[in-house]
């Protein structure tokens, strides 16, 4: 972008006119006043100051300038809330600009021809006729095909890719930068990535397409077609961890209501639709993103969870205590995410899906997203209920499973209330959890603050006589080493950033940093910058992470040698994946006992299952540690 646009763009456009195309704007003294479009209210406390440019909700916080407001209102990105402005106000862009718009441009018109190539096939031709009679019997309307322009993959190599560029010229450098083919490798030439799939176009919340979901149907998942589900890769159009399924139809029906329904599958969210339960999108996958509550958050301020959740871990592919407890963990650290009390759990008929609920049962649908069971109750009542609270034993292993869940409240009233609420449930005294929490992590605030943000003392501290042990006290050992050890070569996280996830990381700032220079790294990549020329301390950089950067390459000493680095991360790589391997091992022997000893016989069987499978993981790992120089693990991961 030319850097005079933004200065010019506010010269030309006031913040009242802009604003005043979606608020009703009336005058109170220097200001002007309205309903906030970003939440529900009754009493207006959305104010616009005509004098500063500026704009502020006191209702839900948010504000900023004419760029922030677009961004916010048409779920933008700075770079496209400037391109829409310019154009509004008649600035140019750059040519560099101009350029990128128009490729984007292109892309999204391939991307489109696949989808009425897909649509084309599903509802004309014979190949397209057993995946539309799989979703008539699923209960989906022609009219609901249509709208949403379902379609069908044929079981072809390149079928579409053929397709277009006869019809719309599409290079293959176009099909590929869209996800739509995928290298053979050795020169052979690409294929077609979609392949005997329901295709379900996958659209921002402008309504664009983005990338393409597809669903193998109903035989298929054990046949060389590969998952079950397929997204489009990464591209400069798509991003999963930044994408939600039918966000463009919901946004308006979730500001209306305030609340965002969250479920797992395309046809989860495309049958709520179809019902008329118009406030329910679907995320790509059970692993909700900050980026994904982030873009709920500009639309609503509650968020309900319809997943299959099974905390207790007695169904297979449910949503289980580890995921779920790691989700609200990092939904309660989120810097300006949603209050824990705000998150929910929509409680459906056992073994109903919510696409059978809400076609067969919409009243139990509806009075289910009525009264959601917050999230830290349910988990409170799950855990009680999985052991015998009759028994001293019981009390303990409940009170244990617990500690977790209450060491993520950040609120005191918040965490006093559940602490009363587990005290009640499991049947012991209110001071005998507060002990447990404490023992186990510390006193509280303080446990949280250690997990969450370093405080200002700390920060002090460590800048005034150079003692970074009390900022690096912030994240595990090895997140630690192995943090350091991408601050210090910045081409190895080009390297490890598809094996580095975020689950791997235990430490909310541990996590946040990576997530840093991961965008970091991206956005450079993305200028034409070799990764071996990227900043070891990106300038994106801000705030506790920056610090913990700061602290960590203060313990940098000598030569930095590219052998002895590259096998220090695949080394700390494999005892992070040590770390949550026996984490798993752990609960999953915990769930043994209790099964065991309820003589649930038939659960007893499908749990040693999972037990076999995790040790034959856990002795797999124990080679690649051996085969990697790491000859012995200790808590903390350190050899």
């Amino acid at each position: 972008m030319a850097s005079g646009s933004v200065a010019e763009v506010k010269s030309r456009l006031a913040v009242a006119d802009v604003v005043g195309e979606t608020v009703v704007l009336r005058k109170a003294g220097t200001t002007l006043k309205g309903l906030c479009p970003f939440h529900g209210e009754k009493t207006p406390s959305f104010i616009v100051t005509p004098g500063r440019e500026t704009w502020k909700c006191f209702g839900c916080g948010k504000g900023g300038d004419i760029f922030t407001f677009v961004m916010e209102r048409d779920a933008l990105s700075f770079g496209e809330a400037l391109a829409s402005l310019a154009a509004k106000a008649g600035v140019v862009i750059d040519d560099r600009s101009r350029a990128e718009d128009a490729r984007k441009a292109r892309l999204r018109e391939v991307l489109e021809g696949a989808v009425s190539f897909y649509h084309a096939i599903l509802t004309g031709h014979e190949l397209g006729r057993p995946a539309l009679e799989y979703l008539h019997s699923r209960g989906f309307t022609d009219a609901t095909i249509q709208s949403q322009r379902i379609g069908w993959a044929p079981d072809s190599w390149d079928a579409c890719s053929k397709a277009l560029s006869a019809k719309r010229g599409a290079t293959a450098a176009e099909l590929e930068a869209v996800g739509l083919t995928t290298e053979r490798g050795g020169g052979r030439g690409a294929y077609d990535r979609f392949r005997a799939r329901v295709i379900f176009p996958i659209r921002d919340a402008n309504g664009k397409v983005t990338g393409l979901g597809g669903r193998v149907l109903p035989g298929g998942e054990d046949s060389q077609l590969g998952p079950k589900y397929l997204n489009t890769a990464a591209t400069s159009l798509f991003d999963k961890s930044r994408t939600l399924y039918l966000i463009d139809k919901a946004k308006a029906a979730i500001r209306k209501s305030g609340t965002a329904v969250l479920v797992e599958g395309y046809t989860d969210a495309l049958m709520a639709h179809q019902a008329g339960f118009e406030n329910v999108v679907a995320s790509m996958g059970t692993a909700l993103t900050p980026a994904q509550v982030a873009l709920l958050l500009r639309y609503g301020t509650k968020i309900l969870l319809a997943y299959d959740v099974d905390a207790a871990g007695a169904k297979a592919g449910a949503f289980g205590a580890t995921e779920l407890l790691r989700l609200v963990s990092d939904l309660g650290r989120s810097e300006g995410g949603p209050s824990l009390v705000d998150v929910g759990i929509v409680q459906l008929p056992e073994g109903r899906d919510p696409d059978e609920v809400v076609r067969d049962q919409p009243e139990v649908w509806r009075a289910a997203v009525d009264r959601p069971i917050p999230v830290v109750e349910y988990l409170i009542e799950t855990h009680a209920a999985a052991h015998d609270l009759k028994e001293l034993g019981g009390r303990k292993r409940a009170v244990d499973a617990i500690k977790p869940v209450m060491r993520i409240l950040r609120d005191p009233v918040v965490r006093d209330g559940y602490l009363s609420l587990a005290a009640r449930r499991i049947g012991v005294d209110e001071s005998t959890i507060r002990d447990a929490v404490r023992q186990s992590g510390g006193d509280l605030p303080r446990a949280i603050a250690a997990e969450t943000k370093i405080s200002a003392d700390r920060v002090r501290a460590a800048d005034s006589d150079g003692d970074v042990a009390p900022i690096l006290a912030g994240v595990t050992p090895p997140e630690s080493e192995l943090l350091r050890l991408l601050l210090v070569a910045p081409a190895e996280r080009l390297r490890v950033r598809d094996a580095l996830t975020d689950d791997l990381l235990a430490s909310g700032l541990a996590r946040s940093l990576w997530r840093g220079l991961r965008d970091a790294m991206d956005t450079a990549i993305s200028a034409g910058t070799s990764p071996n020329a990227l900043e070891r301390l990106p300038a994106s950089l801000e705030g506790e992470e920056r610090r913990l950067a700061q602290a960590l390459l203060t313990r940098e000493s000598g030569e930095v040698i590219d052998d002895r680095v590259r096998k220090g991360i695949d080394q700390t790589l494999l005892r992070l994946e040590a770390d949550r391997l026996d984490e798993a091992m752990a609960w999953s022997r915990s769930e043994i006992a209790e099964a065991e000893r309820a003589s649930q016989r038939e659960r007893m069987r499908d749990l040693m299952e999972r037990e076999r499978d995790l040790t034959s993981r856990r002795k797999a790992l124990d080679r690649r540690l051996g085969d990697a120089g790491v000859l012995a693990l200790t808590n903390g991961g350190e050899a």
